[in-house]
């Protein structure tokens, strides 16, 4: 924060028009008013304290400045909005703080900022004064962000990454980079990827490292154990000032119990539901917000809008969706209360949803926002002006679930479970999908995704470059979580680094290679990201070859050469395959799974194939080809003969 000049100490930063925006829960810059904040008044430099606790009997705050003795400096109530104000002289960035708050039966409580831009690193909970003034470099970014509108029909690549576990310093301990030495060490990593966006586990300040960032307390700081919000700031900046976008984790579903943060923050049950059958989440040992109060749902807006605008972030992933939505999420019966309709539908949450869409969609044009919803709520990514909830995206988990499945089948019976590979393609254009493999599928017991699939080092490093074909070439946008793109070894755990000497091994060091590749080309070619949410964009060649394991389709775009995307899902070479094709010439493969440089068996067409006039798959011309194991196959057109019509 910079510092600010107000008139003087009875003439607070608040005025009576914030308090009535903030009471309707409109107030878009609450975080302007509520917190700790830098001012000068009347000459004097201080800080300029404010808290929302209607029920107290009495707030003070307290801190290095006053030794932490709350008869010093008690805050005054501001009318009957239950926002509690003072100006501390002489108070200073880098100081701690906290609220001291009496209840009305007598408890005294000492509570952190739940508007604090900063805290003392883990364990200690106090909140800090501090600077959020970062002189920004990315005016082209932000500039092109607003006026080169949506990403549906642009490539969107992004890699998921929990900063406290991607690299660490075994050198010192193992200790965790600094948000300087990740910009210096991740960045150029990612664009030597090809990935266009980062997507970062939730950065907001938590307690617990185990909950990865899910279980957050300070909402508007990031975390302190990379370094200050400022560092963060510069983070951001030379992300888009290298061409790579950010996306952040956003949990605005839960919080947890913690006596030092939101739960029972006054002594009543302000930011969660009073009642259990509301406000709780048993499976997680969490609180639940209270969507239908102004004041909590005007702190959650507000918080979206600030990573936005304070931070410059492109957009959010917007966790657990599917537990706001649904009253009687993962609860029995007799353990839930039914709408006023007598439904499940969390109508708080739906309206809190839509109105956050609305909001940042309309505050921050080029930013996004992505539902990770796992059930057939239907209008996820639909605007809200039809009916929808006004996510940009959502993630296809339908779609993991099928083909992670299906991989984990040895080789010789994937033939009877050819549905995970084709059922997706009956609802693919439903929604706008992003089809995601995270941080989710390789931790608590399932494996790494090179741990996922049968047979030997090399089968499974064969059967990961055609599965991540697969992702490139289906309709919907791609995720992959830090790890899986160099086939890493074991489980995920976020308390240490990524297992980067795999790289020394030419399997893995291929698959990097892969995937990069595949990056490249996704981006490249109109084909594979323009009509992603456009049946138009799709057909099949043939779904129904489950015998052989194989599928293979058509991708076009609305500019550029459509392209062919051919898998086989056995280990078993496939010589003399025939597909048919809508045109006559000659293709190219724009990439093999199966080449050497990937760690394969440099299997296949020698780089192109040639059609021939013999009728297959209702097409009067086709291409006969050599299908590497287990294998992806991407061929472009590259000398035109003649467009040949469909057989009568």
């Amino acid at each position: 924060m910079a510092g600010r000049t107000i008139k003087n100490a009875q003439s607070p930063l608040i005025s009576a028009y914030d308090l009535y925006l903030f009471g309707e829960g409109n107030h878009t810059r609450i975080y302007d008013k509520l917190g700790a904040h830098l001012v000068t008044s009347e000459g004097v430099a201080g800080v300029h304290f404010a808290v929302w606790a209607p029920n107290a009997d009495r707030v003070s705050v307290v801190g290095d400045f006053n030794a932490w003795d709350g008869r010093v400096h008690p805050m005054q109530p501001l009318e009957a909005s239950g926002v509690w104000a003072s100006f501390v002289p002489a108070a200073m960035p880098g100081e701690r703080y906290k609220f001291e708050i009496r209840t009305r039966p007598g408890g005294l409580l000492l509570k952190s900022d739940p508007y604090g831009q900063a805290f003392e690193l883990p364990p200690s909970t106090a909140s800090i004064i501090c600077r959020t003034d970062h002189a920004w470099r990315d005016e082209e970014w932000m500039r092109n962000r607003a006026t080169q509108g949506s990403w549906y029909e642009r490539p969107l690549a992004t890699y998921e990454v929990h900063l406290g576990s991607w690299a660490r310093i075994p050198e010192e301990g193992g200790r965790y980079l600094t948000y300087a030495e990740i910009a210096q060490r991740l960045i150029p990593y990612v664009k030597q990827m090809g990935y266009s966006h980062i997507e970062l586990l939730p950065v907001m300040e938590h307690p617990f490292s185990g909950s990865w960032g899910y279980q957050v307390t300070g909402f508007y700081a990031p975390t302190s154990r990379f370094g200050t919000p400022q560092d963060f700031q510069a983070f951001v900046d030379e992300c888009h000032q290298n061409g790579i976008g950010v996306i952040l984790d956003w949990v605005p579903g839960h919080f947890p119990k913690d006596a030092f943060a939101l739960a029972q923050f006054d002594g009543t049950s302000l930011y969660e539901h009073a009642d259990p059958r509301q406000g709780e989440h048993r499976e997680w040992g969490t609180l639940i917000f209270n969507y239908g109060r102004n004041e909590v749902r005007n702190f959650l807006l507000a918080n979206a809008l600030f990573w936005l605008a304070e931070y410059h972030v492109d957009g959010l992933r917007v966790d657990a969706v599917a537990s706001m939505l649904y009253l009687d999420y993962s609860r029995e019966a007799g353990q839930w209360i039914p709408n006023r309709f007598g439904g499940r539908e969390n109508l708080d949450a739906i309206a809190f949803v839509r109105q956050l869409n609305t909001l940042t969609h309309a505050e921050h044009p080029g930013t996004i926002t992505i539902a990770e919803e796992s059930t057939s709520w239907p209008s996820v990514s639909r605007p809200t002006y039809v009916g929808g909830l006004g996510f940009t995206y959502k993630w296809n988990m339908g779609w993991m679930n099928d083909i992670l499945e299906y991989v984990k089948q040895d080789p010789v019976h994937r033939r009877w479970h050819h549905r995970h590979v084709t059922f997706s393609l009956l609802y693919a254009f439903s929604e706008n999908f992003i089809l995601p493999f995270s941080h989710d599928e390789v931790v608590h017991g399932k494996g790494s995704m090179f741990g996922k699939v049968p047979g030997d080092d090399w089968r499974k490093a064969a059967t990961l470059r055609g599965l991540y074909g697969f992702m490139y070439a289906h309709p919907g946008k791609k995720l992959m979580f830090m790890g899986c793109e160099f086939g890493q070894g074991r489980e995920w755990n976020y308390d240490r680094s990524l297992d980067w000497h795999l790289l020394d091994q030419p399997l893995h060091a291929g698959l990097k290679h892969y995937v990069a590749d595949l990056n490249r080309i996704y981006a490249a070619e109109p084909a594979l990201h323009q009509l992603d949410f456009d049946p138009a964009g799709f057909q099949w060649i043939d779904c129904n070859d489950n015998e052989n394991s194989v599928v293979s389709f058509i991708r076009r775009g609305r500019t550029g050469d459509p392209l062919i995307a051919i898998l086989n899902f056995t280990p078993v070479p496939r010589d003399g395959y025939r597909i048919g094709v809508p045109s006559s010439g000659t293709f190219d493969e724009l990439i093999n799974s199966d080449s050497e440089t990937y760690g394969g068996g440099n299997l296949g067409n020698a780089g192109v194939v040639f059609s021939e006039p013999v009728p297959s798959h209702g097409y009067q011309q086709s291409l006969r080809l050599n299908l590497p194991p287990l294998s992806f196959l991407l061929l472009k057109l590259s000398q035109l003969e003649e467009a040949v019509p469909l057989v009568i």
